[in-house]
């Protein structure tokens, strides 16, 4: 919480405990439903923890929400409802077809926003994130994502794991333009109720290909990547089409992956060990 001010309340919680959900939205105007369980490998392993939390705690969002009056909920949903897709970049009119747990839970919130949207008004927005990365993610759990894994390796001179061959790719995008598409979607005109939008860079890179650009961005020895067979769950490719983002919220990048990957080792070097 460095550099948040004083006026700012924090409620520890949990968004299966409804009377808890409830009583944190009392006089709230705009809520951004993050809260999750985000790994698809720990999805695979224990898909009931990542239903109840993602499912169910996103559910329980929405019955607070309705019930103290929330003019707005912004739904943190993922690319992974998209699943293994033929079409490049993906645009929201394919249908979903998620091939883990983790995929399943979160198009379910989306439903269920949609279904809040038609049966009680409710002003909801889902947000289809596509691999945010940037300062401050953890990279010592075993389901954290690449990019702060791979930052930390190099920083350390140590070898880089990679789950398959790393051709996989992936649109990777900087937490700060997935904030900027946060707060367009909570100011969001009427036709954006109760839909769902791609936030991303319309791009994408390689595992390797983001190995060799963090290498360049971190001098010194590296060791090549280790490589283990691929987690279940994984999709091959991911790439956004922005097309509707941009028209009907207003969505423009301020940032290229170069930039926003720049930043992020910049914070980790500023703040490893």
């Amino acid at each position: 919480l460095d550099g948040v001010g004083s006026d700012v309340e924090l409620i520890e919680g949990d968004v299966r405990d409804l009377d808890g959900v409830r009583g944190a939205m009392r006089g709230v105007s705009r809520v951004f439903h993050e809260a999750a369980i985000p790994s698809v490998f720990r999805s695979v392993q224990d898909p009931l923890s990542s239903h109840e939390v993602n499912a169910t705690g996103t559910l329980n969002v929405l019955l607070a929400a309705r019930d103290e009056g929330v003019q707005r909920v912004v739904y943190a949903s993922s690319s992974s409802i998209y699943g293994d897709v033929s079409v490049l970049p993906v645009p929201e009119t394919v249908a979903p077809n998620p091939i883990s747990p983790y995929g399943a839970s979160k198009l379910a919130g989306e439903k269920y926003l949609a279904a809040f949207h038609g049966s009680y008004g409710m002003a909801t927005v889902s947000l289809r994130y596509f691999n945010v990365f940037g300062p401050r993610q953890d990279p010592g759990s075993e389901y954290a994502a690449v990019v702060p894994r791979f930052v930390t390796a190099a920083l350390e001179g140590r070898a880089p794991t990679v789950f398959g061959t790393g051709e996989q790719s992936r649109d990777f995008t900087f937490v700060g333009d997935v904030v900027g598409a946060n707060l367009l979607a909570s100011e969001a005109p009427r036709d954006a109720w109760g839909q769902a939008f791609n936030v991303a860079y319309n791009d994408r890179h390689s595992l390797l290909d983001l190995i060799s650009t963090i290498r360049s961005l971190v001098p010194g020895a590296h060791p090549e990547p280790v490589h283990e067979p691929a987690r279940p769950g994984d999709i091959l490719h991911s790439q956004a089409n922005t097309t509707l983002a941009e028209t009907v919220l207003g969505y423009r990048p301020k940032f290229t992956f170069e930039e926003g990957l720049s930043r992020t080792v910049e914070w980790f070097r500023d703040h490893h060990g």
